[in-house]
């Protein structure tokens, strides 16, 4: 803080890495500046207090762990940051990561939570694909520039045309079952509808229109890729086979009671878990709130980096499943794009794939993901966060939580209420809206009510 800010390149950031090296070495630390063992780099990593705001920016990212041992008990992600001092050039110079997936440019990775959902469902199916990048990439970019590009958006919708008019046939091809190919011959009708409707505002030049009319589009769109979705693309490893498992998507509502909030008393926001991605992960979250565990729990942490709740303020920091009396955790799950199955157990950079792009980024605001103990990424239990984009903090494509943190779900509804939620305000509920027919191991409600009002009564 105060220190004059300069363009970043990965050139800057090795040297300001060889910097704070340097400074670690002919320093006394104190507490707060501790040495971290990293079992991934065989070495130490070194807080980054008292370099450029810039720098504990990349800090920041770089060590966004729950707190552990020494410094508390909570698993609070840590915020004051630490750098990875033995990161070779090569590595930094191979930072940011950025999805071919989730690509709006090749400047601007994709930060729009549906379109990374929509990226993210299993399917291969070209053409409609082809629609979706059209619709979303080129006409979000066409609006992007103080005077929208219409040409663009034209293109746009002229390939889309051509698209649904030359490959309908293989589209349809892909749907599993009869009703939802019927469901899909409607959609694809709709769709084209509405592309002849998108024709009418280029037409007019109606600017505001168009992001509208976007959207209607990629929703029918979705509704036709949902179609393609058949049955659970994997088989849950048997280690991990009786939890609680989400087999494709759920919805969450979640309100929240802004207390010390000038701008807002408070509000809903609607989640969306992914299953298909993150079953494990998924299903404990689904669990949980089906269990009520979240009501009335304050938020922990509100930072400007993160928002944060789940500790229920027990000896133990997460969940106590009752039938075991025991701390129940889930392991560090993380889909890589082209793999099968998720990754369990690791990091990325654990098995020496800190190259790879998870098929759920950290690249929208409101990215849910699981905190856990520093040093072990199989604690997760019920501490959860959401990533709080910055331009500064967690730039689109060049944070590094990606690989090392699961993610399992994005805010679709109501994400500026992030930006007012501060710590000690109010999770008054979140409730399921959608998805518990997805769900595997997952407490039966009544019996989760019936507990809960014990509890009350007791």
């Amino acid at each position: 803080v105060g220190f004059k800010r300069t363009p970043y390149t990965p050139l800057a950031a090795a040297l300001g890495l060889l910097v704070v090296a340097a400074v670690a070495l002919l320093s006394v630390r104190s507490p707060a500046d501790r040495l971290l063992y990293s079992p991934r780099l065989g070495t130490g990593f070194v807080a980054s207090n008292g370099v450029s705001s810039r720098l504990q920016g990349l800090a920041r990212r770089t060590n966004c762990f729950a707190e552990a041992g020494g410094l508390g008990r909570r698993q609070a992600l840590t915020g004051a940051g630490a750098i990875p001092v033995s990161l070779s050039i090569a590595q930094l110079l191979q930072f940011p990561r950025q999805s071919s997936a989730s690509l709006l440019t090749a400047q601007q990775p994709v930060s729009d939570a549906r379109e990374l959902l929509r990226d993210a469902l299993p399917i291969k199916n070209k053409p409609i694909r082809r629609i979706q990048k059209e619709i979303f990439t080129k006409i979000t970019e066409a609006v992007r520039v103080p005077n929208v590009k219409m040409s663009e958006v034209q293109d746009a919708v002229s390939s889309s045309q051509k698209v649904l008019s030359k490959d309908k046939n293989a589209i349809l091809k892909d749907v599993i079952g009869s009703s939802a190919k019927q469901d899909a011959t409607s959609t694809l009708a709709a769709i084209d509808k509405k592309l002849n409707e998108f024709q009418t505002i280029i037409d007019t030049k109606d600017k505001q229109e168009i992001p509208i009319k976007q959207q209607e589009v990629l929703q029918l769109v979705e509704r036709v890729e949902k179609d393609m979705v058949g049955d659970f693309p994997f088989k849950i490893p048997a280690d991990y086979a009786d939890k609680p498992l989400l087999l494709g998507r759920g919805t969450l509502e979640m309100k929240v009671t802004c207390k010390s909030s000038t701008t807002s008393k408070g509000g809903i926001m609607k989640i969306v878990l992914d299953g298909y991605n993150a079953p494990v992960t998924g299903g404990n979250f689904m669990d949980l709130v089906a269990r009520k565990f979240y009501d009335g729990m304050p938020v922990q942490r509100a930072d400007g980096f993160v928002v944060q709740s789940g500790d229920p303020g027990s000896k133990k920091t997460g969940f106590i499943d009752p039938s075991t009396n025991e701390l129940r955790t889930v392991p560090l799950e993380i889909m890589v794009q082209g793999d099968k199955v998720p990754v369990y157990e690791s990091t990325l950079d654990d098995i020496g794939r800190y190259k790879d792009l998870p098929t759920l980024p950290f690249n929208a605001f409101g990215t849910l993901a699981m905190a856990r103990s520093e040093f072990e990424a199989n604690s997760a239990s019920s501490q959860f966060f959401f990533l709080l984009k910055e331009s500064e903090l967690t730039p689109s494509g060049t944070n590094v939580l990606d690989g090392r943190y699961g993610v399992f779900g994005y805010i679709t509804e109501g994400k500026e209420l992030l930006k007012d939620i501060k710590q000690g305000d109010t999770i008054d509920y979140i409730k399921i809206l959608d998805g518990l027919q997805n769900c595997k191991n997952v407490v039966d409600l009544k019996a989760a009510a019936a507990v809960v009002e014990a509890a009350e009564v007791s």
